[in-house]
């Protein structure tokens, strides 16, 4: 039998129009293109993580400074940030043994890690929803005073994600903040616009009977329900809409804020 370096150099001495040679050099670049793009993707992923953690933590900021009263009761509680909770999704429960400084939201795509949405209830375009989730409070004196829930959908050209504050109410938006989007530039893109997101404070999430009402409305909303969709972006704002109504309902934060309501902190 021939030795490995015996059959290289007689590989290499064939005519560079040799097939062979050409479907080997071939597959000898794809294999080492592959492996080059595998160690780039896990050397470079702890610092992909830290800087979408920093991303999200500076847009948190942002969101914090367009409500100028939490600065000042953040001041008095003596915090520089809201306090980071894990919650179990399905009961609404506080889940303490989660670190939520490891929490992925790849999670989602894990059969062990997350359950499968029936398609009746999918409005956000999810698929699948994890079981745990983080959840952002500021409290005072045992006393919530802001509660800031994460959320995500499917949207006409990207995965949307933002982040919604919450008055200690639990009904009342305090703000909307689109953290992460790819949608169509100068059209769907516009759901990440200040003008939009500043629709969006005093608007009522429920009614009287605690049903899920808050929607995107085309053309000029007109009651404390409704946010006026965007002009030419009426599937990227309609999808913010979705996101909300699913993210409240039973299958995402409705357990919680139920709990949080009727238990407190």
């Amino acid at each position: 039998m021939a030795d490995p370096l015996t059959l290289w150099r007689g590989f290499l001495a064939r005519p560079n129009d040799d097939r062979v040679k050409t479907f080997g050099v071939a597959v000898l670049v794809a294999f080492v293109c592959a492996a080059v793009v595998s160690a780039t993707s896990v050397t470079l992923k702890p610092l992909q993580d830290a800087h979408l953690e920093a991303e999200r933590a500076a847009r948190m900021e942002a969101m914090l400074d367009t409500l100028p009263e939490m600065r000042g009761l953040m001041q008095e509680a003596g915090v520089t940030a809201l306090e980071t909770r894990m919650i179990n999704l399905s009961d609404g429960s506080f889940a303490p043994d989660l670190d939520p400084v490891n929490f992925d939201v790849a999670a989602a795509d894990d059969p062990d890690s997350s359950i499968a949405i029936p398609p009746e209830a999918d409005v956000a375009g999810l698929k699948r929803r994890e079981n745990h989730a983080p959840v952002y409070l500021l409290e005072r004196d045992g006393e919530l005073m802001l509660l800031v829930l994460p959320m995500r959908a499917t949207g006409y050209q990207s995965t949307i994600t933002a982040m919604l504050a919450v008055q200690p109410d639990l009904r009342t938006i305090a703000a909307l903040t689109i953290t992460g989007q790819g949608e169509t530039p100068g059209l769907g893109a516009r759901i990440a616009e200040p003008d939009w997101a500043a629709l969006w404070p005093g608007k009522e999430i429920a009614n009287e009977d605690g049903e899920i009402v808050i929607e995107v409305v085309r053309g000029t909303a007109t009651g404390p329900y409704q946010v006026d969709g965007i002009s030419g972006a009426t599937r990227s704002s309609n999808a913010v809409g979705a996101m909300l109504t699913f993210w409240l309902g039973d299958l995402g934060y409705g357990p919680f804020l139920d709990r949080l309501e009727s238990e407190g902190l």
